[in-house]
């Protein structure tokens, strides 16, 4: 076993979008697993937008990333060294190990990866935090009910995609809102959304909420909020009567900083979003998944065999090598990924 690894840290603050020089690739000693604790290398590990925020001094529901400290990030791998007898050398784990190829945590962090019963890359993806996220959100708060209609934007990322195959398998029209025709055509033959739109076909909020105002007719009941921006302004007048509106994220914001500094479009003022909710009695609530991975287990029961027998399915975009990361991050921050952004250190 090498007796060093490496990892990416943050070098700076961006203000505005990331660039390469708020990153830095480092080699490192190689850490040790103190009682209780164990080493794994990383195979692959996962980007999600939420780590944006981490790069931002803001005050948010998590610490934000020191300059020098390790970028934040979850990551599967194999156990190299243990000393809890919990897990054993040749077991694969599935962890917060940060932008590394190795990582030492404390055995009750992790949770243990069955590599034969599915590819290990989907505890980073359909079967991780974003799958959960997904079907939490829709499922907690979008309290879904055969026969209405839900919009989702970023519809063939792994938030969306999930959302959009629970809520059409609940009987929903279900209907996604994707950057390019290519992806749009991905969320209809791939993830069976009843209709997507290209948002960058549209250039403004009130273009796109006429096509979408075609695409429901009877109005949208579910609106699972990724983006914030543009199709939020597009959505929010077609909201039937006691709608609800899952937050999950708005990362068409997360680029002016301190997590959605900046959000001022015309059609987004706090008066009329508030009047929207008032008086159409819309129940809009955000979550941080997070604070309810105790409903994990019955995520993993009812969706893990849904996409053993592909009823449920998914897609992957994975970049290479560690020092690959940041130029991967950034196209996600763009819409550049096409199905969960993976990163494969080995």
């Amino acid at each position: 076993m090498t007796d060093r690894m490496y990892r990416i840290a943050l070098a700076s603050r961006p203000t505005g979008a990331p660039e390469t020089a708020n990153f830095s690739y480092e080699e490192a000693p190689m850490p040790s697993p103190g009682p209780g604790e164990v080493l794994v290398r990383v195979h692959y590990m996962s980007l999600d937008p939420y780590m944006r925020g981490r790069m931002d001094d803001a005050k948010s529901y998590a610490a934000p990333v020191p300059i020098g400290g390790t970028m934040e990030a979850g990551g599967v791998g194999e156990v190299i060294a243990s000393n809890d007898p919990a897990f054993a050398p040749g077991d694969f784990a599935f962890g917060m190990f940060g932008w590394a190829t190795h990582g030492v945590q404390p055995a009750r962090m992790l949770r243990k990866i069955d590599p034969s019963a599915m590819p290990i890359t989907t505890a980073l993806g359909v079967l991780g935090m974003p799958g959960f996220t997904g079907w939490f959100g829709l499922m907690e708060h979008g309290k879904p009910k055969p026969g209405e209609t839900l919009v989702v934007a970023a519809a063939t990322g792994p938030v969306g995609s999930m959302v959009g195959q629970v809520a059409r398998l609940a009987g929903l029209r279900t209907v996604g809102i994707a950057g390019g025709a290519d992806k749009c055509r991905i969320a209809t033959e791939t993830f069976s959304f009843d209709a997507c739109l290209d948002h960058r076909a549209f250039d403004t909020a009130a273009d796109l909420r006429r096509a979408l105002a075609a695409e429901c007719p009877d109005g949208i009941d579910i609106y699972f909020e990724n983006v914030g921006g543009k199709v939020l302004e597009a959505v929010l007048p077609l909201m039937n009567n006691f709608g609800r509106i899952p937050v999950c994220g708005m990362i068409s914001w997360y680029n002016a900083g301190g997590l959605g500094a900046g959000a001022s479009e015309p059609g987004l003022s706090a008066p009329a979003l508030w009047r929207s909710i008032l008086v159409k009695f819309l129940s809009v609530n955000g979550f941080i998944i997070s604070n309810h991975f105790d409903r994990y287990p019955d995520f993993l029961s009812e969706v893990a065999p849904r996409v053993a027998s592909g009823e449920i399915r998914y897609l992957e975009d994975v970049a290479e090598g560690l020092e690959n990361a940041p130029a991967a991050f950034m196209a996600m921050l763009r819409g550049g990924n096409t199905g969960k952004q993976i990163v494969k250190l080995i």
